[in-house]
């Protein structure tokens, strides 16, 4: 019975690394413009980030990176709450006027997506 057992487990664990080594299993790479229509999924969504924001008196000290276009007419945001800042330095200043890629569930606010990073990971930045 043990060897019917470990020979299970050994399957799985196999099956398991190769879905982990495969590259399918990424995230797609979607344009911000595009990120709309997307929502509830998780991707990677790419942009120039225009305009930023702290907005450290307001509720959860949110940071935002707006894609694209400047605030109010964005069409894509990112946005880091004050909680995980301190894992991120000052994004507002480091990605200001940069093509970054960002990387979670695609959601929604007032109509406009945007994803929520909670860690250094799920930013890239892309080399011209």
């Amino acid at each position: 019975m043990r060897r019917k057992y470990a020979a299970s487990l050994c399957f799985i664990l196999a099956l398991g690394a190769i879905r982990a080594c495969n590259p399918q299993s990424a995230p797609p790479v979607r344009e911000a413009e595009k990120a709309k229509d997307y929502l509830g999924q998780k991707a990677t969504v790419c942009g120039t980030v225009v305009s930023t924001r702290y907005a450290a008196a307001s509720r959860g000290s949110p940071t935002f990176l707006n894609f694209e276009r400047p605030y109010p007419n964005q069409v894509f945001t990112v946005v880091i709450w004050g909680s995980d800042r301190v894992k991120l330095g000052k994004p507002e200043v480091d990605y200001k006027g940069k093509r970054i890629c960002v990387t979670g569930e695609i959601g929604s606010y007032r109509g406009v997506p945007q994803i929520v990073v909670k860690k250094p990971e799920q930013i890239r930045v892309q080399e011209h």
